[in-house]
């Protein structure tokens, strides 16, 4: 008898494709398979017809509390209003503008630099859930997603010393485009910008494992550092964790569905063509409180591990 699916690892630092005939029809058995495979890849690609708002929900809910995505007054200026829009859960990703002149979505064409998902909340995302609807035919658009265990396993040890049990301030002044939010003043002062503060080594609550966790370079701060020493270890942080090698690159087609985990992972969009549209949809769902537990570090690697092959 023919599976329902089956998961195919993918050749990078990252990932795992779920073959299957039609998403919508898989089973809550299934489900129970394919998130612990998130967990062990943590990343997921399907691909297959587009979904319309309520099934995305629905695929998002095997993955946590569905919730909302950046709240109005945290939204960038210029984007529609949360409560204008007809599926509130569902957050529009567009360079396309409506008959009025307003942009159906946010991030625009450019370039959308490595962060983690609503890191500039208390209670980042768990998953975020994204599916293209329409996507340029011409150059652009691809996004990257980072395996932020490696980048934790490889890290020089002089700059993990510098990290151990600190914090980093989760600046919430601009989008991953630099889009200034609504109502935030110019930020002058890092030490001082709004945003909450996570552990630069953070827990997973579900693998147990410890994991390397950065929000937007921009405005971020390292707790207990002076500006400088803080400026150049983000520098030398960023430079480390965003390495090709712990990469994984999706090229899209119309109807994929990418499936990260924004506790261990990064990600990035490279800029497109502007006279050419893109609209993606996503899904979130509820994350938890961020910790750090120093005994992590003694556990099992994980099956993605740059340190699984010596055990």
């Amino acid at each position: 008898m023919k599976s329902e699916f089956e998961i195919v690892p993918l050749p990078y630092a990252l990932g795992a494709e779920v073959k299957c005939d039609d998403v919508r029809a898989l089973s809550d058995d299934a489900f129970e398979t394919i998130y612990q495979a998130w967990l062990d890849h943590l990343a997921l690609v399907f691909k297959g017809p587009a979904l319309s708002d309520p099934k995305l929900m629905d695929l998002a809910r095997h993955f946590g509390e569905l919730t909302t995505p950046t709240p109005t007054e945290y939204q960038a200026k210029g984007m529609k209003k949360r409560e204008e829009m007809d599926f509130p859960l569902i957050n529009t990703i567009s360079n396309v503008k409506g008959n009025d002149g307003t942009p159906i979505g946010g991030l625009g064409d450019g370039e959308a630099q490595w962060h983690t998902d609503s890191s500039f909340t208390n209670l980042p995302f768990r998953a975020s859930v994204l599916h293209a609807l329409e996507i340029p035919n011409s150059w652009g658009g691809e996004t990257g997603v980072l395996n932020m265990y490696a980048a934790l396993e490889t890290l020089p040890k002089e700059l993990k010393t510098t990290i151990q049990g600190r914090t980093i301030k989760n600046d919430l002044s601009e989008n991953s485009v630099g889009w200034r939010r609504r109502g935030i003043p110019d930020t002058i002062d890092v030490r001082v910008s709004p945003g909450p503060s996570h552990p630069i080594i953070r827990t997973h609550p579900e693998t147990g494992l410890n994991t390397l966790y950065l929000g937007r370079r921009r405005y971020a701060y390292i707790h207990g550092l002076p500006v400088d020493e803080s400026e150049d270890a983000l520098n030398a942080l960023y430079e480390h964790a965003c390495r090709d090698e712990f990469a994984y690159h999706h090229d899209w087609s119309v109807g994929d569905i990418l499936i990260w985990d924004n506790r261990c992972t990064m990600h990035h969009r490279n800029a497109f063509d502007p006279e050419a549209r893109r609209i993606m949809h996503r899904a979130q769902t509820k994350g938890t409180v961020t910790y750090y537990d120093p005994v992590a570090n003694s556990r099992a690697p994980h099956p993605r591990s740059t340190l699984a092959a010596v055990h």
